[in-house]
Formats: C-alpha cells, structure tokens, sequence
C-alpha cells in the first residue's frame, strides 16, 4: 500500500508543479490531503514525515522542484505537524 501510495502522492504533486494554473490543481490537493489522512492513521507523524522525505529527494532529484508548498495540506492531522 505504502508503494501505491507514494506513486499517486508523486504524480498529484508533479502535476501541481507542472501545471500550477490548472483547474484541476484544486482537486489534486484535495486528494493530496486525503492521502496525508490516510498515511497519518496507518503509520501516524513518523509515517508523514518519511513519506516526505522520500518523495521530495525524488522530486528534486527527478525535476528539480521543491514539494515544500504541499507540506501545510497535511496541517491538522497532528499537533506535531504544523507547516
């Protein structure tokens, strides 16, 4: 599940880099969200955190873009995430 779920987390983030003026930008953050949710409850703040870290060396290590604006979607999970 983990695998799956980062391959969907990097494609909606890509997607919102790349195309930032998209009417569906909108809608990629809300499943962003989602995602954040359901990491949040399988694996909690740890769990978070590991999935960024990962996707954003891919990222920049792939395209050269930051993923830190997608940080504060996961806001309200967790007093212990706060971006």
């Amino acid at each position: 599940m983990d695998f799956m779920l980062e391959e969907e987390l990097m494609d909606l983030m890509v997607f919102c880099l790349q195309n930032p003026q998209s009417p569906e930008v909108a809608e990629k953050k809300q499943r962003i969200a989602e995602i954040g949710s359901e990491i949040f409850a399988d694996g909690g703040v740890d769990a978070m955190e590991n999935f960024f870290f990962a996707l954003g060396h891919r990222v920049r290590g792939e395209l050269d873009m930051d993923i830190s604006e997608f940080r504060p979607l996961w806001n309200g999970l967790s007093d212990e995430w706060r971006h």
